[in-house]
């Protein structure tokens, strides 16, 4: 298969969407890339028990994308080899109650991932200038200061919260969380595709919802707002990478591959040695074990 570099997909300046295919022009079939998958996947899962040994490092994954573009499909098959105690999926819906009562980013600092583990958001803090900006009245459940109604809702507040943001995101940076942010680019047409094969087959029926269509209905504001949000928040240290997702398996390949060769910017990480005393004695306590 054709290497892969990261920096392909990694946004450095200004964005295009419109710009940016939806598809890699690869020739290779899916079970090249189920096995080269599976080659990055056993190499990520050697990672990340070092890393949990470690305990210094943790590592964030940011999903992004329109319905369908195939992040919980990804989640279960690029983390699939990890050890379960290492990694920890979070699904952001709609705001609860208790949520409301605190900032919007409150309920995503209590889902970090703790030292030695990874952390995936399905869905992320950046629905909070996506569809909250394309839905500007829901902004009103969050009972703001001096936002009374949807006019009071301006292109400076907008500003301020991609802000908030990156400072977040900077402060977790620096803290030892390693932040990688995906945006899945479907096309508008693949998109319909999806929808359709989950109406024609049975067994993928529970998985649409009408809510889908409306929000289909939306697509361009979307993509303006995804443009803007990617433009103004990708950083050193919290990058955005946009991955071609009308094809899913090459997709899971592209994500497996750069969060590989970006933990190995992390070159401190290695599994703990053994004390000395004990090394010096272990001879000991296997005979010690074995007379049992």
């Amino acid at each position: 298969m054709k290497s892969i570099n990261p920096d392909d997909f990694r946004v450095f300046d200004k964005i295009e969407l419109s710009k940016i295919p939806t598809e890699l022009p690869i020739d290779t079939d899916d079970d090249e890339k189920k096995e080269e998958l599976l080659k990055i996947q056993q190499k990520l899962s050697k990672r990340q028990d070092a890393m949990y040994a470690h305990n210094k490092h943790a590592v964030l994954i940011c999903l992004q994308g329109m319905d369908t573009s195939g992040k919980d499909s990804l989640i279960r098959e690029v983390f699939k080899e990890f050890n379960p105690r290492g990694v920890v999926v979070h699904s952001f819906k709609t705001p609860n109650s208790t949520e409301l009562e605190h900032d919007y980013l409150w309920r995503h600092y209590l889902a970090l991932p703790e030292k030695g583990k990874f952390a995936v958001f399905n869905r992320t803090h950046y629905e909070n200038v996506l569809v909250t900006r394309v839905h500007p009245e829901y902004i009103l459940f969050e009972n703001l200061p001096g936002i009374e109604k949807v006019e009071d809702i301006t292109p400076k507040f907008w500003e301020n919260r991609m802000g908030q943001i990156n400072n977040f995101e900077k402060h977790i940076s620096q803290n030892g969380t390693l932040v990688l942010k995906f945006y899945f680019h479907m096309s508008k047409d693949e998109q319909r595709k999806r929808l359709l094969k989950r109406l024609e087959n049975p067994e993928d029926n529970w998985k649409f919802s009408t809510g889908d269509l409306k929000e289909r209905e939306r697509w361009d504001d979307y993509m303006k707002c995804y443009e803007e949000a990617i433009n103004n928040t990708s950083k050193e240290h919290a990058p955005w990478f946009i991955i071609p997702a009308d094809d899913k398996e090459m997709a899971r390949v592209i994500v497996a591959k750069i969060i590989w060769e970006e933990m190995q910017k992390l070159t401190d990480i290695k599994e703990p040695e053994l004390d000395p005393k004990v090394k010096e004695n272990i001879e000991v306590y296997r005979k010690q074990l074995e007379s049992e």
